[in-house]
């Protein structure tokens, strides 16, 4: 099996690996780097459960391979806080409901953090439609809506 030397950021910190040139992204995050946060549902793409931010974009890390991410810079959930302070999106989630189980709440954030930095101040209905790519089998969606619409105020006021 084909092996190859990769180099990336992930979280703020340089991280360089060999690994099987078929290993997917979120089984080098989660088991190579230990970074449990990015979870496995589908293994499809279907779910989103697995998102991640490679350079600024939503990456669904179950249908990306780990030497495609090389000399990229990847956030993952565990990423999102600054030390022991939650990202706004972490906060509004906990306060508004946003999460149950929490499964599928990681790549709920991760979708959340590109879709406000490109619309810092949706409407409900750009919410729900940048959020079309997870799933969530617990919240209905309401609160988890209202969660991104609570940290967009937050983040940037009216």
């Amino acid at each position: 099996m084909s092996k190859h030397c990769i180099a990336l950021v992930v979280n703020g910190e340089r991280q360089e690996a060999e690994v099987p040139a078929r290993r997917m992204l979120s089984d080098f995050l989660r088991d190579d780097l230990h970074l449990t946060g990015t979870k496995r549902g589908c293994e499809t793409g279907t779910c989103g459960a697995c998102s991640v931010l490679v350079d600024g974009e939503v990456v669904k890390s179950c249908l990306s391979l780990a030497v495609q991410a090389d000399g990229c810079s990847v956030t993952t959930v565990e990423g999102l806080a600054q030390g022991e302070r939650l990202h706004p999106l972490q906060e509004s989630f906990m306060q508004c409901g946003g999460l149950q189980c929490g499964y599928c709440t990681p790549g709920f954030l991760m979708a959340s953090c590109t879709l406000l930095a490109r619309n810092p101040r949706p409407t409900e209905e750009e919410v729900r439609h940048g959020l079309g790519g997870n799933l969530c089998r617990c919240t209905g969606y309401s609160q988890i809506v209202e969660s991104v619409l609570d940290a967009a105020e937050k983040m940037h006021g009216n």
